[in-house]
């Protein structure tokens, strides 16, 4: 529930910062649209930055499949702000961890790295806790409860993650689908004037089109970050099995 809470505080804080934006951007072009014909002869308008032009052509878009589109992209990036957060936090020193429960196993036991593994945050340690947690029962009943707790992680650390797949396919999608309904209104247009005129259908095909361009945006940005927590997932992965065996390595040394 707590993960839930921040990702929609995130993505409502993302979307309260997109309609301040589109806000100001739509007073801009309204205070622009009172310049006179005169003025605009007597000195050349100025060129629009990248992204005065980005929101320029989002307007233009269209409110409807446009917000749909934006939606897409305030969630996804919701969720992974919340993984990379969750992720950084679930990074631990692993080398230093090791040498803590082995030190702590020479001087003071079990009990000792235990504590060890308590007053350490991350995967690892939990691995650890819950291994050393079954040597009485002996090294099979700890390795099943590594191998068993380590799946445990893993899911935590995928949790959520095959949202922002979803999004990063459903916003090209959107956009497909919002240029196809613009082609289909144009060539309306153009049967009921019963007349190829460009003028006619040119504006409506370059809304059209740029409902793809930003679902094709959306996606990229996503795809960023999917592929930056998958590795991240990967890099934690690789760190639990390894510190996994050396769990095993170290009670085997004990045990003689």
């Amino acid at each position: 529930m707590k993960r839930l809470f921040s990702i929609l505080a995130i993505a409502g804080i993302m979307a309260f910062g997109t309609v301040n934006a589109n806000a100001y951007t739509t007073t801009t072009a309204t205070s622009v649209a009172t310049v006179t014909q005169d003025e605009e002869a007597a000195a050349p308008a100025e060129e629009l930055g990248f992204h005065q032009e980005l929101k320029k052509r989002f307007i233009e878009g269209g409110p409807g499949f446009m917000g749909i589109v934006l939606l897409c992209l305030i969630l996804g990036l919701a969720i992974a702000i919340e993984r990379i957060i969750f992720l950084n936090l679930s990074t631990t020193n692993t080398k230093k961890l090791t040498q803590s429960v082995e030190d702590a196993l020479a001087s003071g036991g079990v009990e000792a790295a235990k504590e060890v593994c308590r007053n350490t945050k991350g995967p690892v340690a939990s691995i650890f806790y819950q291994g050393l947690d079954r040597t009485d029962e002996g090294l099979d009943a700890v390795e099943k409860a590594v191998v068993a707790y380590g799946g445990v992680q893993m899911g935590q650390l995928e949790k959520n993650v095959s949202w922002i797949s979803l999004f990063i396919a459903l916003a090209p999608m959107l956009g497909f689908m919002g240029t196809v309904i613009g082609m289909i209104q144009a060539f309306d247009k153009i049967e009921a004037a019963g007349d190829m005129q460009p003028s006619l259908v040119a504006g409506g095909i370059k809304v059209a089109l740029l409902t793809t361009v930003f679902g094709l945006i959306v996606a990229i940005i996503l795809q960023i970050f999917y592929n930056y927590i998958v590795a991240k997932i990967d890099s934690i992965v690789n760190e639990m099995e390894d510190a996994s065996i050396t769990l095993m390595d170290l009670l085997i040394r004990s045990k003689k």
